[in-house]
């Protein structure tokens, strides 16, 4: 795939964030799209929102567990950028017309104290780079239309990064197994999915682990003060305005993130 064609795919997404409609699936119309053409597309958006202002505040891994990859029809994980817009805050309105087709899963938050650069990181350095971790939820939404999504459609798409909500609980990781720590996800009252840590890559921890590997092969350092997403342990669940969604982990606490109306 040309330079030519990697520009229009990144134009054709940025378009359906100001206009919040969706767009057909990339792959669908570039039978040439590689799995580096996809990351390429990623950086071209992430560049040009970059330029506008905005800034790196971590990144997040997508379809890390069985749940999530037999959800979207893909096999393997992904990773997109985190962005200072894409934060709200616990129990505050967050708009649900600002997003296509908004969807939230359950995450365990990794902040780091100290940069991790792959490739070549070990489990034990990444927990040695970890300050603490936090209850979160991430809103993922898809520029593409229905989710019709293969696994370069949604890499190209900044892996359906959308938002973050992060819970006030900061717990070192010494304190709990994320492995064996348990997940109750609530919407409006309903307990709608219930999940583990163990089904990220069987730990969270390995998330880490691959996502800084993965991205420090292009360079990429995770830095001191980053917010790691490492993967839902839940399927994700659709929400709209008026939808309250509460995530509470076991020897984590809970998050709240609720939707309004713009």
């Amino acid at each position: 795939m040309d330079a030519v064609a990697q520009a229009e795919v990144a134009d054709l997404l940025l378009s359906a964030y100001k206009t919040r409609v969706p767009v057909n699936p990339p792959a669908e119309k570039y039978d040439d799209l590689t799995l580096d053409d996809a990351y390429e597309i990623q950086l071209l958006q992430i560049r040009r929102r970059l330029a506008a202002g905005a800034t790196i505040k971590g990144h997040k891994v997508g379809l890390s567990s069985p749940a999530m990859q037999r959800q979207m029809g893909v096999d393997q994980p992904d990773y997109g950028h985190l962005l200072d817009d894409m934060f709200w805050l616990e129990h505050l309105p967050i708009p649900a017309d600002r997003f296509l087709q908004p969807r939230v899963e359950p995450e365990v938050a990794f902040v780091l104290k100290r940069p991790l650069k792959g490739p070549g990181v070990t489990v034990a350095e990444a927990a040695a780079a970890v300050d603490f971790v936090l209850p979160a939820l991430e809103l993922i939404d898809s520029r593409i239309r229905d989710w019709k999504i293969g696994i370069l459609d949604t890499i190209a798409d900044n892996a359906s990064s959308a938002g973050v909500v992060l819970g006030s609980t900061p717990t070192p990781l010494s304190a709990v197994d994320l492995r064996l720590g348990g997940c109750n996800l609530h919407k409006s009252g309903e307990l709608v999915a219930t999940g583990a840590g163990g089904a990220v890559l069987g730990s969270p921890l390995t998330s880490l682990v691959w996502l800084a590997n993965t991205v420090g092969a292009h360079g990429v350092v995770l830095e001191a003060g980053h917010v790691v997403l490492p993967g839902s342990v839940t399927a994700s669940i659709p929400v709209a305005a008026g939808d309250n969604v509460t995530a509470t982990f076991a020897g984590l606490g809970s998050v709240t993130a609720r939707f309004t109306e713009e």
